[in-house]
């Protein structure tokens, strides 16, 4: 887990990783986890559902091309120091956007490190044993290929 720094590009790196953490996280489980944070704020943008355009490269390193569309909610809000938070999720998850803006702005303020261990740790635990089931699953299948030396030269 990354580190919450003071250095820009560090602060930037640690907040785009708790944000693909809140954006990744399974339907409801960023809601449920947040509901014993205090909801004082203000909307700058009300949760609403739209859609985003998903680009792909072919092989990974191949040029871009459109590979479709995408519904994503978004939303954003200010809590009462001014501290400014954004949640964006794949889907139709109003709740879940809403409690992604909550966390992000309250992990802006001191109130960090509490936000860190009731909501951020457990989505970051719950996703690497996803991630091991879904590679132990796929190594499972995995098939060895080996050539035999019959001796001849």
């Amino acid at each position: 887990m990354l580190d919450h720094s003071t250095n820009g590009k560090a602060d930037e790196a640690v907040r785009r990783h708790w944000m693909g953490l809140l954006a990744r996280a399974p339907e409801g489980r960023v809601a449920a986890l947040s509901a014993d944070l205090p909801r004082a704020f203000d909307w700058l943008r009300a949760p609403e559902i739209g859609a985003v355009m998903v680009r792909g490269r072919a092989g990974g390193t191949g040029g871009p091309f459109n590979l479709g569309e995408m519904t994503v909610t978004r939303c954003s809000l200010k809590l009462a120091d001014g501290t400014v938070g954004h949640g964006y999720v794949q889907g139709r998850r109003k709740a879940d956007a809403e409690a992604a803006a909550l966390v992000d702005a309250l992990m802006q303020t001191d109130a960090s490190d509490q936000v860190r261990a009731a909501v951020l740790d457990p989505l970051e635990t719950e996703e690497t044993g996803r991630r091991a089931a879904r590679a132990a699953k796929a190594a499972a299948t995995k098939v060895e290929f080996f050539t035999l030396v019959r001796g001849e030269d």
